[in-house]
């Protein structure tokens, strides 16, 4: 039995009702909302980073530890195809991600129709589809950090805070047994699809468990809903997205994103 709370949904309606804050903030009159999400076509890797699944998803985390090395030998080969070579050592990580190289952010969006679009994408995938919602004010008030989304500019004072005295310290497995941390991250725009999803990622200290393991061990399931999409509505939903726009060209807008989603629009089968 799942220790996350569990929502089934049909429509897009839906998803934007159960989404968006049925309270209005005091000080502003608005609805904000301090979630974002994470659309997965099934829940076979849970919520693993990519260097978590890059031993595998049963079990993962068997080469966490080679991390350092990861991202050393892509700084050493990346240098003449990086557009801002003197970007910080957040942004190269950001970049590697980016580029799918396995790193220990976890990808989340701001929009919960971007989660859907991930989530309906793969028309080969059986089964039930997921979008995570997250409520990051929640992680960042237990685990004592600012109120804000950090920017890659906040993330050193961040660190200092917790002990670690660098980046490097914290991705050489030097940190080990410091008191674990997770935190929001917003990335700068160093690409045209990073805007377009409404990009943003959580950044975990700790490694050697997943992501959801950790909210178990510090009673923070609560900022945790599942949103589930049955396999019998996954069509319609996807049909309510490309009404939308909300598809590869919009989301990826470059020659790749044109491609896919024309790919996509003619694989599709054959009306009688």
């Amino acid at each position: 039995m799942s220790l996350f709370k569990e929502v089934q949904i049909g429509s897009l309606g839906e998803l934007m009702d159960r989404a968006t804050p049925a309270k209005p903030d005091p000080a502003s009159g608005r609805r904000r909302n301090y979630s974002v999400y994470r659309g997965v076509s099934n829940d076979k890797c849970g919520l693993l980073t990519s260097l978590d699944q890059l031993g595998g998803c049963d079990p993962p985390h068997t080469k966490a530890h080679l991390e350092e090395h990861i991202l050393r030998n892509f700084i050493r080969y990346a240098q003449p195809f990086l557009r801002h070579r003197n970007g910080n050592d957040w942004e190269l990580l950001i970049t590697a991600q980016h580029h799918g190289l396995p790193t220990r952010l976890l990808d989340w969006t701001y929009s919960p129709l971007v989660a859907a679009h991930f989530a309906t994408l793969q028309e080969k995938a059986d089964g039930d589809r997921l979008i995570w919602q997250l409520d990051w004010r929640r992680i960042h008030e237990y685990f004592k950090l600012k109120p804000l989304a950090f920017l890659v500019s906040d993330l050193d004072e961040a660190l200092r805070e917790k002990g670690y005295q660098s980046a490097w310290e914290l991705f050489s497995n030097k940190g080990d047994g410091k008191e674990p941390f997770i935190c929001m991250l917003e990335p700068p725009g160093l690409d045209a699809r990073i805007m377009a999803q409404s990009a943003a990622f959580t950044l975990s200290s700790v490694k050697t468990r997943s992501f959801d393991a950790i909210l178990r061990e510090c009673n923070l399931t609560h900022c945790l809903t599942k949103f589930v999409i049955p396999e019998s509505k996954v069509d319609f939903i996807r049909d309510q997205l490309d009404l939308c726009s909300m598809d590869e060209r919009s989301l990826f807008p470059d020659l790749d994103g044109i491609a896919a989603e024309i790919k996509r629009y003619y694989a599709a089968p054959a009306e009688i």
